[in-house]
């Protein structure tokens, strides 16, 4: 088979809105066809909206930080029916020049089939084209309506440790009613881990990063730059949660009163950091005389949180779960 010149997918068009791996996500399969709706029931199904990462001094990139992204992203996407396969690891394994060779060819495949494909830039993006002659993808990061280029010689590298990229196929549907219930099971199981990134211990998930998050603001010593990104990321999660719950609420008895404590929660958290983060000149910035009140409200954020969690193991607790209660072939933990 002889290779294509290079192909460009028309009609694809990355926008950061949510995190973006959800993001990119939500450009790749809108684009395909196999997604229909807003961003954030995609956050919601996916499983994606709800995990939360925070790292002890609050640098920008605990918002990525929430877990092996393999691990991470393939149970999102399952949940969406939708096959999936991803390339990854650390640039410095002595294989990275096998495994960047092969998913260059993958990615080049996929490309060739419509399907554009996820890609850690940092931070996540769109490889939407190619150019053979030139040797390059190009990559939108949805910061802007323009195109990156990345040559294949620098496919993977980057000035993060990690390299990653994320195919998808064909799809099958799922009743809403089962995607919705493996949701909210996915939430669970990220509230309730709270290291993801073990054996660091310095990056805390679910309910944890709630008591990173107000500790290092207490003590003072974090980053500033991160902690805004930590916060906004948050509200922004929390206003996709509220909207996915509210969408889906009569699906699922009981989940009308864990929509009430969501919309409780976003509205309370969202005033709070009006006052802690204004808008100056395009950007924000915190107030730091408003930490003590702020740290009050994320306390208060967590235990609605809980009381959330709490009504959603109800909730889980009525319908049989297969995927946690029948052990695979072989076994419920295989190495990868």
């Amino acid at each position: 088979m002889n290779r294509r010149a290079g192909v460009i997918i028309n009609g694809i068009q990355m926008k950061r809105e949510s995190k973006s791996f959800t993001d990119a996500l939500y450009a790749v399969l809108t684009a395909a066809g196999l997604f229909h709706g807003p961003t954030f029931m995609l956050s919601g199904l996916s499983g994606m909206a709800f995990k939360f990462s925070v790292h002890e001094k609050l640098f920008p990139f605990s918002v990525t930080a929430y877990g092996q992204w393999g691990k991470e992203h393939g149970p999102a996407i399952d949940n969406l029916g939708i096959l999936t396969g991803h390339s990854g690891g650390r640039t410095r394994h002595d294989s990275f020049a096998v495994y960047q060779q092969a998913a260059i060819e993958d990615v080049k495949h996929s490309l060739d089939r419509g399907l554009a494909c996820v890609y850690w830039i940092p931070e996540f993006g769109v490889i939407h084209g190619y150019d053979e002659d030139d040797r390059v993808f190009y990559v939108q990061d949805g910061s802007s309506t323009g195109t990156r280029y990345v040559l294949y010689d620098n496919f993977g590298l980057n000035i993060t440790p990690f390299w990653y990229c994320q195919y998808i196929g064909d799809k099958v549907d799922i009743p809403l009613r089962d995607a919705v219930l493996e949701s909210l099971r996915l939430a669970l199981e990220d509230w309730e881990t709270p290291y993801k990134t073990l054996p660091d211990q310095s990056i805390a998930s679910g309910r944890l990063a709630y008591s990173f998050l107000i500790r290092a603001l207490q003590q003072g010593e974090f980053d500033s730059s991160g902690a805004v990104y930590i916060l906004e990321s948050y509200l922004t999660a929390r206003s996709e949660i509220t909207s996915y719950l509210q969408e889906v609420e009569s699906v699922l008895p009981g989940l009308n009163e864990v929509h009430s404590i969501y919309a409780e929660l976003e509205e309370m958290v969202r005033g709070q950091l009006k006052v802690a983060l204004p808008l100056t000149n395009s950007s924000r910035a915190l107030v730091h005389q408003q930490l003590p009140s702020l740290c009050t409200t994320l306390q208060q954020a967590l235990e609605l949180e809980e009381r959330a969690m709490q009504q959603l193991r109800i909730i889980s607790g009525r319908y049989p779960d297969r995927k946690r209660s029948i052990i695979p072939r072989w076994g419920a933990h295989t190495a990868r």
